[in-house]
């Protein structure tokens, strides 16, 4: 097996799938979503395309543990209006019906 492969191998046909799906969006986009509550915040130090491929796994352990870490939430009123004031680059997947959303720097 050559490295090449072994990069290959890391991730699975879902992760692919759900990295090709994630994009650059504004908030404006994003408020819809917030407004039904389908809003989720990904940390910044986790992967989000590794988070939307658990929560579309039902990787009901690890969402959990995540969840009460604090490391993916519905996002809040207070994070809403932070975004909208601030427009920050945020990226985005779908993983009905979820929204997950991460901010980068």
């Amino acid at each position: 097996m050559t490295s090449n492969d072994a990069t290959h191998s890391t991730h699975s046909p879902l992760y692919a799938k759900l990295l090709a799906e994630t994009a650059k969006i504004g908030w404006t986009e994003l408020e819809r979503f917030f407004a039904r509550g389908m809003l989720l915040r990904v940390a910044r130090d986790l992967d989000l395309v590794s988070v939307a491929e658990a929560i579309a796994g039902d990787d009901t352990t690890q969402v959990t543990q995540w969840l009460s870490a604090g490391l993916v939430e519905r996002v809040q009123a207070e994070t809403a209006a932070d975004f909208a004031a601030r427009d920050p680059d945020l990226w985005a997947v779908v993983v009905s019906p979820w929204v997950c959303v991460q901010e980068r720097t």
